[in-house]
């Protein structure tokens, strides 16, 4: 099977380059399941209910979140209800919707997917590696294939996650930076891996904010009004993992300009 992830979806032009680009790829390539990093979606901030399924609906099976994920309140009630949204599993109990879900690929074969976000340098309350165990042995009772957002701003953490769970899990995924690692490699155990799958959003930005915006804030250190830059090119980052069994054999990491 082929596993397709996209790196951090960054507002308007994040989502059209997906959602024109998935379609004619996911054939092309023979991709069985899509999961997407949609925590930025809305204007470079959280995630809606009406944009999680626009992004559903055109394709993706699985979207997983991050530290942004509370901005929208309006998609609480849709992170509860819909097993095809994800949020990191490691925020506090009674917090909306889950860590873990199992959704079919193409084939009907079920793929597990957990979301997880680092603790160091953000405010998760619990270090990931504290649960993972638990939900990587409840992930292997449903499915075979298991793949690991790491949502997370350490390098360090990221890479150690990966070794920790090598031979464990499918893959190990990092996510957060919007920036593309050049470390895409099949780990030792048979996991795929990579520390950073990157951005999917305007190419000619500061991680997807207008670049004027961004070198503002830093020649006066004064707080600025963030805008998703929607002019020019957009880049999509992204990881294309293929797997028998549940172990990875291959992983190659995907930087297209659309």
């Amino acid at each position: 099977m082929k596993l397709l992830f996209v790196g951090d979806v960054f507002g308007q032009p994040g989502r059209a380059a997906l959602l024109g680009w998935l379609p004619g790829f996911r054939e092309e390539a023979g991709i069985g399941f899509v999961v997407a990093n949609g925590e930025n979606a809305a204007n470079g901030a959280g995630i809606t209910s009406k944009i999680a399924r626009k992004l559903l609906d055109g394709g993706v099976d699985v979207l997983t979140t991050g530290n942004h994920v509370w901005r929208q309140r309006e998609v609480f009630g849709f992170l509860t209800a819909d097993e095809r949204i994800v949020r990191p599993a490691n925020y506090p109990e009674g917090a909306p919707g889950r860590g873990l879900t199992v959704r079919p690929a193409a084939d009907g074969t079920p793929v597990a997917v957990i979301n997880l976000a680092g603790s160091l340098y953000l405010d998760t309350g619990l270090s990931p590696f504290r649960l993972v165990d638990q939900l990587v042995d409840e992930a292997h009772r449903l499915a075979a294939t298991v793949l690991v957002d790491l949502h997370a701003e350490a390098t360090s953490e990221k890479v150690a996650m990966g070794h920790y769970l090598d031979g464990r899990v499918t893959a190990v995924v990092g996510t957060h930076t919007h920036v593309q690692t050049s470390d895409a490699r099949v780990l030792p155990g048979g996991t795929a891996y990579i520390t950073d799958v990157g951005m999917t959003g305007p190419l000619e930005s500061v991680i997807g904010v207008r670049t004027d915006i961004i070198v503002r804030r830093f020649l006066t250190e004064l707080p600025q009004r963030f805008e998703v830059e929607d002019e020019g090119p957009r880049r999509l980052n992204a990881v294309v993992i293929a797997a028998e069994g549940g172990v990875a054999t291959a992983i190659e990491a995907l930087d297209v300009v659309v």
